[in-house]
């Protein structure tokens, strides 16, 4: 079994890391290349590419030129201790023992825009770049035609290597927009979080978040690997409903 979740535009990079067990990510020439085309923007074509203030434009324009390799421990921290924001609030990864995090490095994966795929301990340096991002390069004119199948044949790889391979999609629409499932060989279930409003269930978009981070970590905290074992997840009162789940999107209610 393998997760995804989506990145947090909420970052810390105050944490601490421990070279010994921090990786690499897999697609630093892909990013190398994303970042030279950001390195083009000025502040004010970073504000009206990604629509965000003036403020976090020039934030980002300082990231963009101070982004530089190789990653170490002293220019870079643990993608999933870096991230902040709902999920990652659900996911509590900063108290994560040895064995839960050799675990999450195995079956959790992390979509990102300019970093493709990332594990857990993958090192990471600030960035904001959302894969909606209408960012134009030589292989089109938005993130998901850059990214192509490389995000799908990376996840297609770490499934081959469980012994269970199904894909939990707990990532945003956004994100798993740049996954094409029918190259993964493998099934797709999406938990869906609702909350009861009068007679009514629907999707909150805050406690979702926040819920997609608690289911995976508790994957990881219970070493699951089978994925019939998810519909016992119970954190924050939510319950499985087979009365409003299909085969692909399995509804927990509360």
């Amino acid at each position: 079994m393998l997760v995804v979740l989506s990145p947090s535009k909420t970052l810390d990079s105050d944490v601490c890391a421990d070279e010994r067990i921090c990786t690499q990510p897999d697609y630093l020439k892909q990013s190398r290349q994303l970042i030279r085309c950001l390195r083009e923007l000025s502040p004010d074509g970073i504000a009206d590419l990604m629509r965000v203030s003036p403020k976090i434009a020039s934030l980002n324009y300082g990231r963009y030129r101070e982004w530089k390799t190789p990653f170490t421990v002293d220019n870079a921290r643990p993608a999933a201790l870096t991230f902040r924001g709902d999920v990652y609030t659900g996911l509590g990864a900063n108290d994560f023992g040895a064995r839960d995090l050799e675990f999450a490095q195995k079956h959790v994966r992390i979509l990102s825009g300019l970093y493709g795929l990332l594990r857990p301990l993958d090192l990471i340096q600030p960035y904001r770049l959302e894969m909606g991002t209408r960012l134009k390069t030589t292989k089109g004119s938005n993130l998901y035609q850059f990214w192509g199948n490389q995000i799908s044949d990376g996840l297609r790889e770490a499934l081959a290597a469980q012994k269970n391979p199904v894909l939990v999609n707990l990532a945003s629409q956004e994100y798993f927009k740049a996954v094409q499932p029918e190259v993964l060989d493998a099934p797709v279930i999406e938990p869906v979080f609702k909350e009861r409003k009068g007679n009514q269930y629907r999707v909150i978009g805050l406690f979702a978040k926040k819920a997609r981070g608690m289911m995976a970590r508790y994957i990881v905290k219970n070493r699951l690997r089978r994925v019939e074992d998810i519909r016992d997840f119970s954190e924050g009162g939510y319950r499985y409903s087979p009365a409003m789940s299909t085969d692909i999107q399995w509804v927990f209610a509360r």
